[in-house]
């Protein structure tokens, strides 16, 4: 995650190519594309969306947001469907900021993840991810509306009541902790923020998911985030006010040891620690 990817997940509230399948068939009817998307097919395109965000491949999240199509009539089984295609658009637009796109581009990625994730946590107002995924989304959106103070003020007041209920619901949430984390770095100590206080709760959130690891086994649930953190863990440390490159380099290796293939931990984080480590041993 950059530096500019940081400040997006912060901004105000608040870090991955894969086959495609493709069958050769000949279009099919609503109906029939319905019968054909079983929970196993539904599955195996969640597992695919999260490679592709790992990898940083767009164009294939964009697809799978597409594939995950059409929404099932059972509420549980349809918040969760909608949950995986914001989360594909959330993670497009995230990769997005990466690769320098164009902004109105990332805007239509998180206003339509905006409206998957809003969707399901409507289908299931128990599903707290749903809420961590709007927030985030809107977050972004302020990022990318810096400039217009009115708009602001309008995304604040769309994401306050998610990051409120979801903090109420599942305080301890490793997700909501990954989010919520770059909103302390930057927010000042008299607001409850600081450097100190971000790396704390990114260290909370690792504790958290070690810790239930074995209490889902659904693959439709979510439960990423050890990477993540991790992540976030190693940028703070390379970032913060008085570096500790060593911890930097730990977490970001923990992070790759996980998910080896994380194009932006091995491509783009670990040659910035590896720079700074060598320009502080001379």
């Amino acid at each position: 995650m950059s530096a500019r990817r940081i400040s997006a997940l912060s901004f105000v509230l608040t870090a991955f190519v894969v086959p495609i399948f493709a069958t050769g068939a000949s279009p099919t009817s609503a109906n029939e594309k319905a019968a054909s998307l079983s929970r196993d097919a539904i599955i195996r395109i969640v597992v695919q969306i999260q490679r592709a965000d790992y990898e940083g491949n767009r164009a294939a999240l964009k697809t799978l947001y597409g594939d995950l199509s059409p929404i099932p009539e059972d509420s549980k089984l349809a918040s969760r469907v909608l949950y995986w295609r914001g989360f594909a658009l959330w993670r497009r637009a995230f990769n997005g900021f990466n690769d320098n796109a164009d902004p109105n581009d990332l805007g239509q990625d998180l206003q339509q993840a905006l409206k998957e994730f809003d969707d399901a946590s409507a289908k299931d107002p128990e599903f707290v991810d749903a809420k961590v995924g709007a927030g985030s989304c809107l977050s972004n959106l302020m990022f990318l509306n810096r400039k217009d103070p009115a708009r602001i003020q309008e995304l604040v007041a769309q994401a306050t009541p998610f990051f409120k209920q979801a903090e109420a619901q599942a305080p301890d949430n490793p997700r909501l902790l990954w989010v919520l984390g770059p909103n302390r770095w930057y927010a000042p100590p008299e607001r409850g923020g600081g450097q100190d206080k971000a790396i704390a709760t990114y260290q909370k959130g690792l504790e958290s998911i070690r810790d239930h690891k074995e209490d889902t086994t659904d693959p439709l649930e979510p439960t990423w985030g050890e990477p993540e953190l991790l992540m976030n863990l190693a940028w703070s440390n390379l970032n913060r006010s008085t570096p500790d490159l060593n911890a930097a380099d730990q977490y970001a290796q923990a992070a790759l040891k996980l998910v080896p293939y994380w194009h932006y931990v091995r491509d783009i984080l670990m040659p910035q620690i590896q720079a700074a480590k060598a320009k502080a041993a001379h």
